[in-house]
């Protein structure tokens, strides 16, 4: 299981990403301007990369980033990427390089299965893993305010 999370200074501006997976491993990374919505697909895109080699559960707090990684994608490709109203899908490359992600994973036996949290909580005993990614989210966009977008990923414990 992994946690996923986002975050941005101001939306736009400096953006932050991160997972926490149940297994001790992290991984955060920032930009120096994004969205928050670019923060919750870089997080999954990630996890989704980092944990290619086995089934996934995704703990996600925005209805977006799972509706991206889900059931839109399809739909979206099958329409050229363009989203309802006929306008370029927003996010375009991340939604992409995760609908392939997905697609792979699936023809693998890798499943991935999405569930979605409540968002900004600071109880641990709730949703552990999305707590511990929004604080690590929240200090990426910190330091990508700062200038620094180094990626920092903790090794499996």
């Amino acid at each position: 299981m992994v946690g996923t999370d986002g975050s941005c200074v101001s939306n736009p501006g400096p953006t932050g990403w991160a997972y926490v997976s149940d297994d001790g491993a992290t991984a955060c990374g920032g930009l120096l301007t994004g969205t928050n919505n670019i923060g919750e697909l870089l997080a999954v895109q990630n996890a989704l990369r980092d944990f290619a080699d086995r089934p996934l559960v995704i703990q996600a707090d925005s209805s977006y980033t799972i509706g991206c990684s889900t059931t839109w994608a399809a739909g979206w490709a099958r329409n050229g990427w363009r989203n309802s109203k006929k306008e370029p899908v927003a996010n375009l490359a991340i939604v992409q390089e995760i609908h392939a992600l997905m697609q792979a994973r699936n023809a693998a036996g890798m499943p991935v299965f999405f569930q979605k949290v409540k968002a900004h909580l600071t109880d641990r005993t709730v949703w552990p893993l999305n707590v511990a990614a929004d604080e690590l989210a929240g200090q990426a966009s910190a330091r990508a305010a700062r200038g620094d977008v180094t990626e920092v990923r903790t090794a499996l414990r």
